[in-house]
């Protein structure tokens, strides 16, 4: 149903016929689906830790709220503005990482949140779409100026949000973000000679980790082996999807979020499997791969080259947060905390990621170059 008139200049209008109305749709079933599966998944939670049956739920739907307000508002925006909230996000979480090291809370072993009284803030969530932003815009100018230091800003800035997330330590994060500013720098049109190097940067640094990281060297180790340590999370999320098959056990019929701490986070894909079954996770791995997909053939159509790799980057960081929290459900890969977008439950994660697809929708709205607004609502 449309509710704007084509002939309608308001900032709504502008923005119903320019968005792209097929992500909304696949964002909002992926919402609809995170609710569904909180109260699916952390009533056992709940009450495993002596709270209120409900709590995780009504948290969840907390935190739902603002985050469909940040999404909306931050898909109106312009590239510029984009660009200038990027900028003040990132600011304020590298001071709030920064301040994470001093004063936040030990968690097994690693301090990443600070505590705003009953809430936990997480800012490296917050970082990654604003770091984004401003390395895509560092790698256009860079081609768009000649003369400008864009590469090495770009450097820069991941030197310093790679040391940040180390000291924490959160390798997992590190790892994504550097295979989303590899996909950038690769997307920013650098000489093959350049992919080479960053690709034994890489592997460099993957090597280091193993060696001097203990938590990561068995995490791998485990992975590899695992009689060589415990597996008890990631055996458990195998017994749920050889439980659920084809169709799942039915809503509420699960047992593996009684026995998984992190069965409403890191492990929800597991409870979609034993629940809903194969059916409903390869329904849900579609939808994802359509997000990604459509973002990418929208970002074909930019003419602006900061918009192309800052939407580039923006979907790749909801692409592989998905498919890595997919493969260590189903043991592809190696253990690591990290939640599914849209449909783990986490305050931090599902504000950052409205940020971070809010930014993207806004990126990949209709602004053919040199069309009138008119042009653009036909053509949307």
């Amino acid at each position: 149903m449309t509710y704007f008139a084509r002939t309608d200049r308001s900032v709504l209008s502008q923005w119903w016929w320019t968005i792209d109305r097929w992500s909304v749709v696949a964002i909002t079933v992926l919402v609809t689906i995170g609710a569904i599966m909180s109260l699916a998944a952390s009533p056992a939670i709940a009450e495993r830790l002596d709270q209120p049956i409900f709590h995780f739920v009504y948290r969840n739907l907390i935190f739902l709220i603002p985050s469909i307000a940040i999404l909306f508002s931050v898909s109106l925006l312009t590239p510029r503005l984009v660009r200038r909230v990027a900028l003040i996000v990132f600011i304020v979480s590298v001071i709030l990482m920064i301040a994470t090291l001093f004063i936040g809370p030990e968690v097994k072993g690693a301090r990443r949140w600070i505590k705003f009284g009953s809430f936990s803030l997480q800012a490296s969530e917050f970082m990654k779409p604003a770091f984004v932003v401003l390395t895509a815009w560092f790698f256009a100018e860079n081609n768009r100026q000649k003369g400008f230091p864009g590469n090495l800003i770009a450097f820069v800035l991941f030197g310093i949000v790679v040391a940040l997330l180390l000291r924490q330590p959160d390798f997992g994060q590190t790892m994504l973000l550097a295979m989303v500013w590899g996909t950038m720098f690769f997307l920013s049109g650098v000489p093959l000679p350049w992919v080479a190097a960053l690709g034994m940067g890489a592997l460099g640094g993957a090597f280091g980790a193993y060696t001097f990281m203990p938590h990561v060297a068995s995490r791998v180790n485990r992975y590899l082996n695992p009689d060589t340590g415990d597996t008890y999370q990631i055996d458990r999320a195998l017994d749920a999807f050889r439980a659920g098959g084809l169709t799942g056990a039915g809503p509420g019929e699960g047992r593996v979020k009684e026995y998984i701490p992190d069965a409403h986070t890191d492990f929800i894909f597991a409870v979609v499997a034993e629940e809903f079954g194969l059916v409903a996770c390869l329904i849900l791995l579609v939808i994802f791969a359509f997000v990604v997909l459509r973002s990418f053939v929208r970002l074909m159509h930019q003419s602006d080259h900061f918009v192309q790799l800052a939407g580039s980057g923006l979907v790749s960081i909801f692409g592989y947060q998905a498919l890595i929290n997919m493969g260590v459900s189903l043991n592809l890969l190696p253990a690591k905390g990290m939640t599914l977008p849209f449909v783990s439950y986490g305050g931090s994660s599902l504000l950052a990621t409205a940020l971070t697809v809010g930014m993207l929708l806004a990126l990949t709205r209709a602004r053919p170059s040199g069309s009138s607004y008119g042009e653009i609502v036909r053509r949307a």
